[in-house]
């Protein structure tokens, strides 16, 4: 098992497969034109495969596929297709655009969840948001997950200024959804002009929802991100991932591996490890790799270790939000 020097076990790893998208969310990407990384320095489909199965030989049973936007390698079905063969719990994190296209593999591969990142339930906002025309589409896949009865869960990154007005219409559309929404505090990353000002955090967004509704929460597994909330009389369900407010460090059991195959111990550390590197070289990883996970800080990648309303987002090391992969 692959365990930090605060006796945390990691059994979670996320994938990132590339750091390119079909959208440009300002809170995601730096710029427009962002160089993205060549298809060499990536990851290739069966180092992916040998990387994965070496991580679940040493414990880890839970993957989650990320980017960048996944779905847009073109060779992502045959990489869903290969690790849908391990003994893990898969699933993936999409902004849903090219779930039509690669719905036969997702069935197949019988994904435990997908969750759809989704800003805004806005057409015109979403254009704004996310500089593409693509709502529409999104939404159809949406509803096709549904009509699978593939579990869907609806990342909503809350924002003061830009969607916070969305809140309860997100949770009136889990009236007749059978789905989950999670509302995700605004966190910093390179290039993403964060501000605490902008952060909705965990306590105003069920003051919010609380002026309209009747909700209790739902218990709570060690490894959880995010706190749950049924309302009564609703097929679906809302969450709070309160990174900013109410950090969930202790029980974290996460590993990130990104696109360009460097192993990341928290989403907010300034170290990386690189494993593709000496992989392709044939040495022996594990070690690299139980070094770098036991030297995991004990919160927040050791960088944000105050108030998030004291946070100085321009000296954060890190790379921005797709470099590292959801």
């Amino acid at each position: 098992m692959l365990t930090d020097q605060f006796g945390r076990i990691h059994n979670y790893l996320r994938i990132s497969l590339t750091d390119n998208c079909n959208l440009r969310c300002f809170y995601c990407m730096p710029e427009e034109n962002y160089d993205f990384t060549p298809h060499s320095k990536l990851m290739q489909v069966d180092e992916i495969d040998m990387l994965a199965k070496l991580f679940v030989k040493n414990g880890v049973n839970k993957i989650r596929l990320t980017g960048g936007e996944p779905f847009v390698r073109k060779d992502a079905a045959k990489i869903i297709t290969n690790l849908a063969k391990l003994p893990v719990q898969l699933s993936c994190t999409t902004n849903g655009i090219r779930i039509d296209d690669l719905l036969p593999e997702i069935i197949q591969s019988n994904f435990h969840s997908i969750n759809i990142s989704l800003d805004t339930l806005q057409k015109d906002r979403f254009q704004k948001i996310t500089h593409r025309d693509y709502f529409d589409r999104v939404m159809r896949n949406i509803n096709l997950l549904l009509e699978k009865n593939i579990k869907t869960k609806i990342n909503v990154v809350l924002m003061k200024g830009i969607n916070d007005d969305e809140i309860c219409d997100f949770i009136a559309f889990t009236k007749t959804q059978l789905l989950e929404v999670r509302f995700i505090e605004f966190m910093p990353f390179s290039g993403n002009r964060w501000s605490s000002n902008q952060v909705m955090t965990q306590k105003e967004i069920l003051e919010i929802i609380g002026e309209q509704y009747n909700f209790k929460p739902l218990p709570m597994g060690i490894h959880d991100t995010a706190k749950n909330f049924s309302i009564n009389g609703h097929q679906g369900s809302f969450s709070i991932i309160s990174t900013m407010s109410e950090p969930f460090c202790s029980g974290c059991n996460r590993i990130r591996l990104t696109a360009d195959g460097r192993l990341k111990n928290c989403l907010f550390s300034k170290k990386e490890t690189d494993l593709l590197t000496p992989f392709r070289e044939g040495q022996d990883i594990v070690p690299i790799i139980e070094s770098a996970i036991w030297s995991k800080e004990k919160t927040q990648g050791g960088q944000l270790n105050e108030k998030f309303e004291k946070i100085n987002a321009s000296i954060i090391q890190n790379r921005s939000m797709i470099n590292i992969g959801g």
